[in-house]
């Protein structure tokens, strides 16, 4: 098992029984307890898990629960393949505002840290993310959402109104060729509204089951969205009808996950050359 996939089986773990053994999981995976306890060192450092002392368990961090639910579990593997793709078409930015939904936190995850960039986002998880990493992070304030752990409310929005940035990326609740993007709540479609209204460019990423459908809340139509970024489970028909409205189209495929795969080992391999 690779390491990604290994991380994975010891989040969604956490997210079902809040603690795990790493004797038990280190005999499940056939690995042996270092290469658990270095899986749970990376995960800690990414802010998704906090150690006790002995080592001997880890738990969710309150700030990031949601981040690992159930919702959160569902089509995580084409999130994870959206995410990388996005990651590698936002690298360039300086500025970035990234928006709320379990696709954006993997974006996060998979975001190469920067000392010069800044990121301004709606999301606590997000934020809580690339709080210990190189880089500025903004969080908007006002009134955190529970469901979501969005900021939400006349704060937020008065922050955002004081950037721009080169590249937005969103999720979405729903996104169709008629009603162009939607969200569940106004509030965070009020907040994308103005994010896209700031950004050079606009990248939505949304899996598969998001196409087609639409939320209440709309945010923009289609026409103001440069790529959307989604997996190869999404209707071919709706792909199409994206298309036609101008919107770049870019399919996350297994292949890039495998290739981010092997770049992850290779570098975990030089990282203990060098240790």
């Amino acid at each position: 098992m690779l390491a990604v996939d290994r991380r994975h089986r010891i989040l969604e773990r956490v997210a079902e029984q809040q603690t795990i053994h790493i004797a038990e999981l280190a005999k499940e995976l056939d690995v042996s307890e270092m290469t658990i306890r270095r899986d749970i060192a990376r995960l800690e450092r990414d802010g998704f898990l906090r150690r006790t002392y002995g080592g001997a368990t880890a738990h969710v961090t309150r700030a990031l629960e949601l981040a690992f639910n159930a919702r959160a579990l569902q089509h995580a593997a084409a999130k994870r393949l959206i995410a990388m793709e996005a990651a590698r078409l936002a690298v360039e930015a300086s500025t970035l505002f990234v928006g709320i939904g379990t696709t954006c936190e993997q974006f996060a995850l998979f975001l190469p840290p920067r000392e010069d960039r800044t990121v301004i986002t709606e999301s606590v998880p997000v934020a809580s993310l690339l709080g210990t990493r190189p880089g500025r992070v903004v969080v908007l304030g006002g009134t955190v959402r529970r469901d979501e752990l969005s900021c939400i409310g006349p704060a937020a929005t008065a922050t955002i109104a004081r950037y721009r940035a080169d590249v937005a990326v969103l999720g979405a609740a729903g996104i169709s060729g008629p009603y162009g993007i939607s969200e569940l709540f106004e509030e965070e479609a009020e907040n994308h509204r103005m994010m896209i209204e700031r950004s050079e460019k606009v990248i939505v990423v949304a899996d598969g089951s998001k196409l087609g459908a639409a939320s209440p809340a709309i945010v923009a139509p289609l026409s103001e969205v440069d790529t959307l970024v989604t997996d190869e489970s999404a209707p071919a028909d709706e792909l199409a009808s994206i298309r036609q409205s101008g919107v770049e189209v870019v399919v996350a495929r297994r292949s890039s996950e495998a290739q981010a795969r092997r770049t992850e080992t290779k570098t975990a391999e030089k990282i203990r050359l060098v240790r």
